[in-house]
């Protein structure tokens, strides 16, 4: 072998390409009901086995099988559902209002919409996310969240509850535990092990929930965050959301090929879980493992979540340059949506007639609430937020330079 042979780096391949259909076998699947559900309190080597595997409670029939089903009252069941179906509804929503050029951006989860509405569904009152740009279905779970007041952070109109001061889709809400997005990659992992490190020095009982996609786990920031969780015993949940794509590249890149990226939980010491991000009840089971073990003191918990982008990266992106169209259709774990509507009418909790229904009335929830927002402006219709707003709230107090700097900009 030549010196030149030997450096060469090795760029993987990747699995599917504009026009072929993707090979999914790398994604190692697991049957429904297969992988055994340890306590909350096993010691993280004793889940080694379980970021290899699949956690999965759906079968194809629809039926709840195997140790991880929640057993969740029908009712928690139907709200799931609602609320992934307002979720693809405010995505569906805001896509047109994109074109239509009355926002700048947008970013939709379509494919992805169990992970955020379960999992928000397990956490608690006071408990803190630091999520990405696509975890919507985190806020849009919740009936205490405006969609108008979303909307308008979209549109940076003057009911704009962040004035003006972030980037479309970025949203920021404190009181539903929704922490301001950053747009630089795998900042929420240190973050939320922070926050929980600083809640369990304070013995709260609250935790933090984090979230980067596939890519993320390259940067550095995801290695010094697991490192911190593990030595500290942060109560934290660490969310990689493997929807296979990090924009146009695909997830090997990242390793996501070599191993899992559940894996790399098991190789710092923290417990690791490796779930069907598309099968509702899943999700649901393995956040509630997860935030019974932070809450109890028993140690961070690093959980990929396997799902698919059925949709492009953003508004800015155009997936057909690099997988097929009808790559989604083809994916082995299916659509979350269809997949929970076949076990509720299985249970005999809904119907196709409910289920047309419920579509209806959510989509008409949503284009009030656009029309609602669009009362304060858009994009093209102006009704930005008064110019005084951008040296507001920056100081308590506003000193005196700043002072000066607004009559200058008022005169």
């Amino acid at each position: 072998m030549s010196e030149h042979e030997a450096l060469r780096l090795h760029v993987p391949e990747p699995s599917g390409r504009p026009g072929c259909a993707t090979d999914f076998s790398f994604l190692r699947l697991s049957p429904a009901g297969a992988v055994h559900r340890p306590p909350v309190n096993s010691a993280p080597m004793d889940t080694t086995d379980l970021a290899y595997t699949l956690v999965r409670v759906l079968d194809d029939e629809g039926r709840a099988v195997g140790p991880w089903d929640p057993k969740v009252d029908p009712t928690l069941l139907r709200a799931g559902m609602r609320a992934m179906l307002k979720t693809r509804a405010f995505d569906a929503r805001m896509l047109i209002a994109q074109r239509q050029k009355k926002i700048s951006f947008y970013m939709q989860c379509l494919g992805e919409e169990a992970i955020a509405t379960a999992h928000a569904l397990a956490l608690d009152p006071g408990d803190m996310c630091f999520p990405t740009y696509r975890q919507q279905g985190l806020l849009l779970t919740r009936d205490d969240v405006s969609m108008v007041d979303l909307m308008c952070q979209l549109m940076s109109n003057e009911r704009d509850p962040l004035k003006g001061r972030q980037l479309p889709v970025m949203y920021s809400l404190k009181r539903a535990g929704f922490f301001t997005i950053s747009g630089n990659l795998a900042t929420q992992f240190i973050q939320a092990v922070g926050w929980a490190m600083a809640s369990a020095i304070k013995g709260d009982t609250r935790i933090a929930s984090g979230w980067i996609g596939d890519g993320a786990t390259a940067e550095a920031d995801f290695h010094t965050a697991l490192t911190f969780a593990h030595v500290y015993r942060a109560p934290v949940i660490l969310n990689v959301v493997n929807n296979q794509w990090a924009i146009s590249t695909f997830q090997a890149i990242a390793g996501g090929e070599a191993t899992t990226f559940a894996a790399r939980g098991v190789g710092c010491g923290i417990a690791s879980l490796r779930v069907d991000g598309n099968d509702f009840l899943a999700v649901l089971a393995a956040s509630r493992w997860a935030a019974e073990r932070a809450r109890g003191n028993l140690g961070p918990t690093l959980i990929e979540w396997v799902t698919y982008r059925a949709a492009a990266h953003s508004t800015s992106d155009d997936p057909s340059k690099y997988r097929p169209a009808d790559d989604w259709s083809h994916y082995p774990l299916g659509d979350p949506v269809a997949r929970l509507k076949q076990h509720l009418i299985g249970i005999g909790a809904w119907s196709d007639q409910e289920h047309e229904k419920t579509v209806k009335e959510l989509e008409a929830e949503v284009v009030a609430a656009q029309k609602e927002a669009e009362r304060y402006g858009t994009l093209t219709e102006g009704h930005t937020p008064p110019l005084a707003t951008m040296f507001e709230d920056v100081y308590k107090e506003m000193p005196p330079h700043l002072r000066d700097q607004l009559r200058q900009a008022q005169a």
